[in-house]
């Protein structure tokens, strides 16, 4: 069995919860080492979430957490999970100690680079799996051997069902934002995983809310929890603005989101759909504001470029799904626009806590239409936010107040990497292809995957020009001396030269007024008589 690693030197006693701003992280039992290495990181005083749990989740009971989002739940429970495996022996290939679950691929990826630095002092290894990509690097991994997994449990099960990966020597399970889970459906997959762990471990819970069946899941698997709650867990942030801005209509509306967009802080950009989020993206870029998306629709290579490119600072603008409403942590967002409102009150307040996080202040805008104003009141109700609706336009001094300072407008060519428009697509893939062989566009340039072309799906060129040769020899019936039937092969070679003679299908031309798709007028008959006993030219 491997070496024993280094251990944490003391431990808080169960007490009283020292009150926020009362404690520094070693008064609250975190190693020395740890908490010289957050404070070499800036993380000097904990956030109430964290003042709260530390001293329960150090001692080693299963604790439920529940605060408002940007409360620094990810670093509550990533101290006591490090602190706590560091006193255990190195995983065993393929048997992790310590499992934290994630409904989504970015957050994983974040809880991931929070721990990692924590884990270097102690001497743990940290991996993350999930779907979207190869599971080869994930697999390696594991067979080398990783103290910390975390995941998703969807590409987890798989792993489990290869035998891959063993979850009999899990000391501490982490299920963090596991209400997202609930509304994705993950649920019974996330009940297999915890059947899997033993019954003796510790289990950590956090949750913005408890339906949806995560109560059940509390009784079920947490063993006499202890539960904190920091803050109502559906409470707006105290310094976020929120404003409602009524437009006129579409036009007004694409000129405010162009206006918002074009300041030098940080922002995010909510929409409906991941085709508005890309088609929003892509006219910011071409007005010449770097903006990136995050969307349903990317590839996880093209995601992290996208984040990298957003948090480092080197893009200003992002337009997302609801996919970054949860779990996107970048400091210094200063401004959230809901430029489509949310269908949901918790999708609004989720959305909203990307800005004002870490007791930072920032600003929330809804965009409403004339037909949404009763919608978004009912919303706003339920989240219990406190907002006029004001007509704006998009010159008025309001928006220019918000814009603040605008940034310099950067060429097309010097955009950076990661935006919606670089190369073709926010992926470097190629958005459209080279003529191939004379067919026009290839299938396989137009999706995205190469620059040659020429050998997917027929490109446009070629699957139109039956449909137009078949309109024009139609359309130029009266200008012919012959009959239909005779000039059937002579129109199609003249508008296809180079092409082989070969009959027009005979679905083209138009039926009697009246009839349907399946009319069985005279006239109908007569033309499949005709289409049978034809011998001109090849068949089709």
């Amino acid at each position: 069995m491997a070496a024993h690693r280094t251990s944490a030197s003391h431990r808080f006693a169960s007490g009283k919860t020292p009150a926020a701003g009362e404690a520094t992280f070693a008064e609250l039992g975190v190693d020395s080492d740890l908490a010289a290495d957050l404070d070499a990181r800036g993380f000097t005083a904990p956030f109430p979430i964290q003042a709260a749990t530390l001293p329960d989740t150090l001692a080693g009971r299963d604790v439920l957490g529940r605060g408002r989002t940007g409360s620094g739940k990810t670093l509550a429970f990533s101290l006591p999970l490090v602190q706590r495996l560091a006193q255990q022996d190195k995983a065993r290939p393929g048997h992790p100690i310590g499992l934290v679950l994630a409904p989504t691929r970015e957050l994983a990826l974040q809880i991931a680079e929070v721990i990692e630095p924590l884990a270097r002092v102690v001497d743990m290894d940290v991996t993350t799996i999930f779907g979207g990509v190869s599971a080869k690097p994930q697999e390696k991994a594991l067979k080398a051997g990783v103290d910390v997994v975390v995941a998703c449990p969807g590409r987890l099960l798989d792993l489990m069902g290869q035998g891959l990966v063993s979850l009999d020597e899990v000391e501490i399970t982490v299920l963090d934002e596991a209400d997202h889970m609930a509304d994705l459906g993950f649920l019974p997959n996330v009940r297999r995983i915890l059947r899997a762990t033993p019954q003796r471990g510790q289990r950590l819970l956090f949750s913005a809310t408890l339906d949806n069946g995560v109560d059940t899941l509390v009784k079920e698997f947490l063993h006499d929890p202890l539960q904190h709650s920091v803050d109502p867990s559906t409470s707006p942030v105290d310094a976020m603005t929120h404003r409602v801005w009524m437009v006129a209509d579409k036009t007004a509306k694409d000129g405010i989101v162009r206006r918002l967009a074009s300041g030098e802080g940080q922002r995010i950009l909510f929409t409906r759909t991941k085709h508005l989020a890309r088609r929003l993206a892509r006219k910011l870029v071409q007005a010449g504001i770097p903006a990136v998306e995050l969307q349903g629709n990317m590839s996880q290579n093209a995601r992290e470029r996208a984040m990298r490119a957003f948090s480092t600072g080197q893009v200003h603008v992002m337009v997302a799904t609801d996919i970054a409403a949860r779990g996107i942590d970048v400091s210094g967002v200063e401004l959230v626009v809901h430029v489509d409102p949310p269908a949901e009150h918790k999708a609004y307040l989720h959305r909203s806590g990307r800005t004002a996080r870490a007791g930072a202040a920032g600003s929330v805008i809804t965009l409403v239409l004339p037909e949404q104003k009763h919608d978004v009141q009912v919303l706003l109700k339920k989240a219990r936010i406190r907002a006029d609706i004001e007509r704006i336009r998009p010159d008025d001094d309001a928006v220019s107040a918000l814009v603040g300072q605008v940034a310099e407008a950067v060429a097309l060519e010097d955009m950076p990497e990661g935006v919606a428009i670089k190369g073709g697509s926010p992926s470097g893939r190629a958005s459209t292809g080279r003529p191939g062989h004379g067919h026009g566009e290839a299938g396989r340039g137009r999706s995205g995957r190469g620059v040659k072309g020429g050998q997917g799906r027929p490109g446009r060129s070629q699957r139109g020009s039956a449909r137009r040769a078949r309109r024009e020899c139609w359309a130029r019936r009266a200008q012919c001396e012959t009959t239909w039937r005779k000039r059937r092969a002579g129109c199609w070679a003249a508008l296809r030269p180079g092409r082989p003679q070969r009959r027009l299908p005979w679905t083209w031309r138009p039926r009697s007024r009246g009839q349907g798709r399946s009319g069985q007028s005279g006239h109908s008959r007569l033309r499949r008589r005709v289409r049978r006993h034809s011998a001109s030219g090849p068949g089709r």
